[in-house]
């Protein structure tokens, strides 16, 4: 667009540029605002990043700091790699790592352990080929991964159990850091075809009565063990329990004795990647506009089962 400035001093035109720029930086400071868990200040946009970088956007955010054993830690790679792109996802496959490379993303962040163990040892079994290729396949291409577990569960809200919710279309009646939340009465039935359809998952367990009514649900993504599972049935008395995976001689056993006992209490199993799967594409959609020079892109990890 043509300038309309018409005789003003080049001090005068200058001013003007600056405050056109301080307002543009302060409308995208407020846009970043407005995303929930985002507290970091509009200053630290910029054009180049390195994982550290994008690593502190993280944990700045969340209210309190990380634990000195916290498993959020570089796996593979460089804190200071110039990110070309960001892939976040559950688990980071080779698949995922060949979609990161398609991508041209040398940067993945995951929710899970990249090397079958909570801790990601690389030594816990000897001589682990599948371990060995799968290094040499992120070596080779310089990508770096990162998990983020802890500090994503830590944000507030929840970024795991905010994705789910707001995946599941159920925003409107769900509360930060409350792990139990009212949703119109509906049948078990059809809060199961629900979250098939909204979070894009095949097949589902179940134990309860299909045609059982609803209305207080636990929302537990993830593997939450066996103890907090039916600590919080204790405590909330749910009607319904949702869960991503369990101890089938924990859990299970449990909602069956209770339902046996006349209780009005059903669960549903959805598995433990698809049912973190929506807090880390939400992961993409909250760090997209505060890196806007670098593509993000959720890559699902998926589910591994065959079900015949």
């Amino acid at each position: 667009m043509e300038s309309t400035y018409d005789g003003g001093s080049l001090g005068q035109s200058s001013s003007r540029r600056k405050f056109i720029n301080t307002g543009l930086q302060a409308a995208a400071f407020g846009a970043l605002l407005a995303v929930p868990g985002n507290s970091v200040a509009a200053g630290f946009l910029k054009s180049e990043y390195t994982v550290q970088d994008i690593i502190d956007l993280v944990v700045k955010a969340i209210p309190l700091p990380l634990s000195n054993d916290t498993v959020d830690t570089i796996k593979t790679g460089s804190a200071t790699n110039k990110v070309t792109g960001v892939v976040t996802t559950m688990f980071p496959t080779v698949e995922v790592i060949k979609e990161a490379i398609r991508l041209k993303a040398n940067f993945i962040i995951a929710h899970e352990p990249s090397f079958y163990n909570h801790a990601d040892k690389k030594d816990m079994v000897e001589n682990n080929e599948v371990l060995q290729k799968k290094l040499q396949l992120l070596d080779e291409n310089n990508i770096t991964v990162w998990r983020s577990h802890d500090s994503w569960h830590a944000i507030q809200p929840d970024g795991i159990s905010f994705g789910v919710v707001k995946k599941a279309g159920w925003e409107q009646y769900y509360r930060k850091g409350e792990t139990a939340f009212n949703i119109p009465p509906a049948s078990l039935k059809s809060i199961v075809d629900h979250l098939k359809t909204s979070l894009q998952i095949t097949h589902v367990k179940v134990i309860g009565d299909l045609a059982q009514s609803c209305k207080k649900i636990a929302l537990m993504p993830g593997a939450w063990g066996g103890l907090h599972q039916i600590s919080i049935a204790v405590k909330e008395k749910p009607d319904l329990i949702i869960v991503g995976e369990v101890s089938e001689w924990e859990t299970p056993e449990y909602i069956r004795d209770a339902k046996s006992l006349g209780m009005n209490i059903s669960l549903i199993i959805l598995g433990h990647s698809v049912s973190e799967e929506p807090g880390m594409a939400w992961m993409a959609e909250w760090l997209q506009p505060q890196i806007p020079d670098i593509k993000v892109t959720h890559v699902a990890s998926k589910d591994p089962f065959t079900w015949l």
